[in-house]
């Protein structure tokens, strides 16, 4: 029974660090976005694997949103796709709506999905949406016991992939990324 409680023990604290609050920005060095531009963050986030055999080449997501509709990423081709495992627990994924809201309104090019990555009904994540923050673009609520099978497991939030417009993994993010640091990824890739 204690090596089952240590094993489950050492996640549990993965995820509640990676959802720590963000870092005050120290006087005179601006907001987080101006403190570290697109290319120093590229740095601090991980490339997309290259060869993981246990995932597809272009992940495949079809699921039921709270309010749009169903997403399916294969629809999206064309577009590069932003999809967000985030939480309402998590105070830094919380931070970060805004700035996806933004970032999926700006272009056309790019487009947001949310996947809500908790044990919540869709009343509370309305009631939470009325009480806190409401993203404007897709969300949908996942299975923590069932994630989508073709996006590795998230081992903390946020975790973000970046799906380039033919459909692969472009980038990763784990833990707080910016629309900046979005857009810097695409820029690299010669479409920004």
């Amino acid at each position: 029974m204690t090596r089952l409680r240590s094993a489950l023990i050492l996640p549990v604290l993965l995820l509640l660090a990676a959802c720590a609050p963000e870092e005050a920005t120290p006087p005179g060095a601006g907001t987080p976005e101006q403190a570290a531009p697109p290319a120093a963050a590229a740095a601090t986030t991980a490339p997309a694997a290259a060869g993981d055999a246990s995932r597809p080449e272009r992940p495949g997501l079809r699921v039921e949103t709270l309010d749009h509709g169903v997403f399916d990423v294969a629809e999206q081709r064309g577009r590069w796709v932003v999809v967000n495992f985030w939480a309402t627990w998590c105070a830094t994924c919380i931070s970060k709506i805004p700035d996806l809201n933004a970032l999926d309104a700006a272009r056309e090019d790019i487009v947001v999905i949310g996947l809500a990555y908790e044990e919540i009904t869709p009343e509370a994540l309305r009631r939470f949406y009325a009480e806190r923050a409401r993203p404007e673009y897709p969300v949908a609520i996942v299975d923590v016991f069932n994630p989508p099978a073709d996006f590795k497991t998230p081992r903390g939030l946020p975790y973000t992939v970046l799906l380039d417009p033919s459909g692969k993994v472009a980038h990763e993010f784990l833990g707080p990324m910016t629309g900046a640091d979005i857009l810097g990824v695409i820029a690299a890739a010669g479409a920004g």
